[in-house]
């Protein structure tokens, strides 16, 4: 039983995924998009990085790799998929999830600290936080404005699918703190399935006791 954290040309933030699984008990293996899944595939991590330089655009070249053939089956089958930051853009190229990621309103990379507020507590990613807690998380993007039409926007909204929105230290959801222009400052959603998600900041990074920093640790024990 593995998660399995695929890895494509330009990913970075693959490693960082499996040794963050491992600090919360998690079994995981860095998985060549090549090779295909393992037969004992029990999760898939699609993390972070530049996967093909994010020629065409962010996401969208991985995303066309047949190992996604085979993680759509497996989110199908209820099998917990999380796609993070260039993971998010993939899963969103992939139809994982609806909406696209795209250039921050900045039209600058930024790297930095932010807030996200817990919109939805009852899904395995957000189930070790209350609704409202507001927890501190590392972005690292250039693309990373969650854009979606009116009308899918407010069917996220009306199904409970948002799960993170960019906030201030206080829980208020602000156009100060929303650092790249996200519609609604959504920061992370939820897929047809409430065992698929994406988002844009790096629970990874938010894990590991020694980094000082581990509000990310409740996303990632979704796969425990």
């Amino acid at each position: 039983m593995t998660v399995a954290v695929v890895g494509f040309g330009g990913s970075n933030c693959d490693r960082d995924a499996v040794r963050a699984l491992a600090d919360v008990g998690v079994d995981a293996e860095l998985v060549w998009h090549e090779d295909g899944l393992p037969a004992d595939t029990t999760g898939v991590v699609l993390p972070g990085g530049f996967s093909y330089g994010d020629y065409l655009r962010a996401g969208a070249m991985a995303a066309q790799s047949p190992i996604l053939a085979d993680v759509r089956e497996l989110a199908d089958e209820g099998v917990p998929v999380l796609g993070v930051c260039n993971g998010a853009q993939i899963g969103c190229e992939a139809r994982l999830t609806p909406g696209a990621f795209t250039t921050n309103a900045s039209a600058r990379f930024q790297c930095e600290h932010v807030h996200l507020r817990v919109e939805n507590a009852d899904t395995p990613w957000t189930r070790s936080y209350d609704e409202g807690d507001v927890v501190e998380i590392p972005i690292a993007h250039g693309e990373g404005r969650f854009e979606i039409t009116e009308e899918r926007y407010d069917e996220l909204v009306d199904e409970d699918r948002v799960l993170f929105r960019y906030c201030d230290a206080d829980g208020a959801v602000t156009d100060a703190a929303n650092p790249n222009g996200s519609r609604g400052a959504v920061a992370g959603i939820l897929g047809e399935h409430e065992t698929v998600a994406v988002m844009m900041p790096h629970p990874e990074r938010a894990t590991l006791p020694e980094l000082g920093l581990t509000d990310g640790r409740g996303v990632l024990e979704a796969f425990a």
